[in-house]
């Protein structure tokens, strides 16, 4: 892996938004800057045994549907390629 720094966009639900911009308040950082550390404390301390990451991903609402959703995309040639991104 690179040492290069990645950008990944995350989507939260309002309510997570919510307590996200409470918890920059009270810590007087910006919210983004939280995020990135929740995120890597969150990463470092995930498991990486696979019944692990299984349990991870069946808890996301919606994950497998929107997956599913995805393949029928892709099947259907629905798709942007590399070059256009």
């Amino acid at each position: 892996m690179s040492a290069a720094n990645h950008r990944l966009n995350v989507t939260l639900d309002a309510e997570h938004a919510a307590r996200l911009t409470q918890l920059a308040e009270r810590t007087h950082v910006q919210e983004g800057t939280l995020a990135r550390s929740l995120l890597s404390n969150a990463i470092e301390d995930a498991d990486p045994d696979a019944r692990d990451i299984t349990s991870l991903l069946d808890g996301i609402p919606g994950a497998f549907e929107r997956a599913q959703l995805g393949l029928e995309s892709a099947r259907r040639g629905d798709t942007i390629s590399l070059e256009d991104l």
